[in-house]
């Protein structure tokens, strides 16, 4: 056979994995992150898209260059929605772009991604959500779905660019959470990393969490909560103890976090967006149910610092170091609800 081709092992060149936020988000490689509407599934990705284009630290992950990133939407306005967000996220707008869908909408085959991300040397991309950009294909057939997620796993591999696609789950999948996003099991299987995101409402009304429901490339990583304060803002509470029952109920056991583990998360969600005033935290802690002995014990076990400013102390966590206090005044001043706008 005169077309048959073959690759030997022995001429590949092999290539370590690079990550975004290692183990969650790989460069060159589809994720897929799903969940409920008004879960914050889009507010959680627009947050990460705003730290790349800072090259500040994601969550427990390290840190990088500053970078592009394209954020494709059919659900949300640019003007009075998604930039106000980001412009709150302490995004760089200059590094955020948005292929224009004017004249012709985009799929997941579209020549146009990989141009953009080509031109822009973009290292996130970001749709949402996926059921808008399927291009007319039957979500829940394989013969549709297979090669546009082939394709698509293409152009990830051959820009290096970490492809986010955001989707909404189903009420019918059963216990396994891959099984509740929309579509054919060939959308989840062709993603390398899957993350689950929902509430948990019985521990705090702004808290959500995500959960790592599918990991190719790297052990599963912890599941990661985070708030989306109507004052503060969007923050990363770091590590969570939930399981994915508990995160698709929107009810967390709390029998399954000691009073010392919701302790630190409430001190986290607190300086999340800057130093606050030690005079302001026990109230805050006495009002939310913590006792003050079980608030320093967790104090400690963050290392959060004591410093005098002035006449007046704050409690200051490390990564909080240099953040602006014009950018939080801002945030305090004109706060946005994100938890009722965005996914």
């Amino acid at each position: 056979m005169d077309n048959l081709k073959l690759i030997t092992m022995s001429d590949v060149e092999a290539e370590q994995i690079k990550f975004l936020w290692k183990p969650y988000i790989a460069y060159g490689k589809i994720t897929i992150v799903q969940g409920d509407p008004g879960d914050g599934k889009t507010t959680m990705m627009l947050a990460i898209a705003a730290a790349v284009t800072r090259g500040e630290k994601i969550g427990c992950g390290g840190n990088a260059a500053p970078a592009d990133t394209i954020f494709q939407t059919a659900e949300d306005g640019l003007a009075d929605t998604i930039k106000p967000r980001l412009e709150q996220l302490g995004a760089d707008c200059a590094r955020v772009h948005v292929i224009d869908e004017e004249d012709k909408t985009l799929s997941l085959v579209d020549e146009r991604i990989e141009a953009a991300i080509i031109r822009t040397g973009a290292k996130l991309f970001i749709l949402d959500p996926l059921q808008a950009y399927m291009g007319g294909a039957d979500m829940n057939g394989t013969g549709g779905v297979r090669p546009l997620m082939k394709r698509l796993a293409a152009v990830a591999e051959s820009t290096g660019a970490a492809i986010v696609l955001i989707g909404h789950l189903n009420k019918n999948g059963g216990s396994k959470s891959v099984y509740r996003g929309l579509g054919s099991i060939d959308i989840p299987a062709a993603a390398r990393s899957v993350l689950t995101v929902g509430r948990l409402v019985n521990v705090d009304e702004n808290m959500r969490a995500f959960i790592q429901t599918k990991s190719n490339l790297a052990p599963t990583g912890k599941p990661q909560a985070f708030g989306l304060d109507p004052v503060s803002g969007f923050g990363w509470l770091g590590d969570c103890d939930v399981t994915i029952d508990e995160l698709l109920d929107g009810k967390k056991e709390q029998k399954s976090a000691s009073q010392l583990d919701l302790a630190k998360a409430f001190i986290k969600g607190l300086l999340a967006h800057g130093d606050v005033p030690a005079a302001e935290v026990f109230p805050k802690a006495d009002a939310a149910g913590f006792p003050e002995a079980t608030m320093k014990r967790a104090k400690s076990d963050l290392g959060i610092k004591s410093v005098k400013r002035g006449n007046e102390w704050f409690w200051v966590m490390e990564a909080n170091q240099g953040y602006q206090a014009a950018q939080e005044s801002q945030r305090v001043q004109e706060p946005f609800l994100l938890a009722d706008t965005l996914d």
